[in-house]
């Protein structure tokens, strides 16, 4: 109940928590959405509406091309929606595309080759992991980041790394084929690993050994209080004994430690469903809206270039979020143009109907429980 206590207590209002989330969430759907906008219009599609939120409008302007660009009230999602839609998940509208003229049809996004609507799809998913690269990448750019050389200053008691033999001094040169120049690098690798064992390539005295770590899964409390569980092997590296200095990036180096830092997201994201389905991993890690409200807050006490990079993961995951193969998503959309192309005819009407309601039962159960973690495992209710 910390989080209640703190609002109640006036330490930090429930505004510190919405306002960083809802500022971070509607720059990272603007640029999906965009993403989706951009494509479209290169392709010609006719677009009725760009809409950062659902609901009741609240501001709004028609563009030029008749586009109504909008802000509306419930600000968790965004849509755009082309001439030929039913409702903002791209659903079609089966009887206003057979009423549509020849000159409709040819702005209609219905109507065009599915390889172009897939491109329209699929652009917004790549728009969130663009703006991501662009994020980290202006960050090393224009901030530099501090590096540790990977040295063991000090092995914890009883850890699965004095078990092995890692003795202070040690260098970290490499962690089951990943190469190691910044210690904090370690974590990175080792933290979703736990129970695997891995081959350190340690430097000692001039030589290279390979030593076999098996990382303790461990409940680590960070600190906002939230209990992460992850891999350690009980290393440490005291800044004040190792060589601690502030690396600058010019500008394509800062560009491909972007893309690094992206992809990186990618991969943790995929290694922890894959421990979901493997029975490594707790899905009690899962969050919805409500725990990302709490963790924007939570980063925006760090400071605004803390919260900006909290809004390049978030980027990340809405993109992967959108790919994954579900009816209403985009990656469910790109499914059925993947069968069109294949079968050279598209899914029959039916059957989409049918897919597009699944898909709609299984976000919102997704949703639900998501929302159920936050309220148990983030907020701290009926604990």
């Amino acid at each position: 109940m910390e989080f209640l206590s703190n609002i109640s207590a006036g330490g930090y209002s429930l505004f510190g928590y919405i306002l960083p989330f809802l500022a971070i969430l509607t720059v990272v759907v603007f640029f999906h959405e965009l993403g989706h906008y951009l494509v479209a219009r290169w392709n010609k599609v006719d677009i009725d509406a760009f809409a950062v939120g659902f609901g009741p409008e609240l501001l709004g302007f028609n563009d030029k091309n008749g586009t109504r660009w909008k802000l509306c009230a419930v600000p968790l999602g965004g849509y755009v929606k082309f001439a030929g839609d039913a409702n903002a998940a791209s659903v079609p509208d089966h009887e206003r595309l057979e009423e549509m003229t020849e000159e409709q049809k040819a702005g209609s996004f219905e109507h065009k080759r599915v390889g172009q609507r897939a491109a329209v799809v699929a652009a917004g998913p790549i728009a969130n992991f663009i703006l991501a690269i662009l994020i980290f990448a202006g960050s090393f750019y224009f901030l530099g980041r501090y590096v540790t050389d990977p040295v063991v200053t000090e092995v914890v008691e009883n850890s699965a790394a004095e078990s092995a033999g890692v003795v202070a001094g040690d260098i970290i040169r490499e962690i089951d084929g990943v190469e190691i120049a910044n210690f904090r690098d370690i974590p990175r690798v080792v933290a979703p690993k736990h129970g695997i064992e891995l081959d350190f390539k340690i430097e000692r005295a001039g030589e290279l050994i390979t030593l076999p770590i098996t990382p303790k899964r461990t409940e680590q409390e960070d600190r906002f209080g939230n209990i992460n569980r992850v891999g350690i092997v009980g290393i440490v590296s005291r800044a004040e004994e190792a060589n601690v200095r502030k690396k600058e990036y010019g500008l394509f180096e800062a560009l491909g430690a972007g893309v690094s830092e992206t992809v990186y997201i990618i991969q943790r994201t995929f290694q922890y469903l894959g421990g979901i389905f493997t029975g490594r991993e707790s899905v009690d890690q899962l969050s919805g809206p409500i725990g990302i409200a709490k963790i924007s807050g939570d980063v925006a006490t760090l400071g605004l270039t803390a919260l900006v990079s909290l809004a390049a993961i978030l980027s990340v995951s809405i993109g992967l979020l959108n790919l994954f193969p579900i009816p209403m998503l985009d990656g469910g959309h790109l499914v059925f143009y993947a069968y069109e192309a294949i079968a050279g005819k598209p899914l029959g009407q039916k059957v989409q109907e049918y897919g597009f309601r699944f898909g709609f039962v299984l976000l919102i159960s997704m949703m639900l429980f998501a929302t159920h973690n936050d309220i148990v495992n983030r907020l701290g209710f009926f604990n």
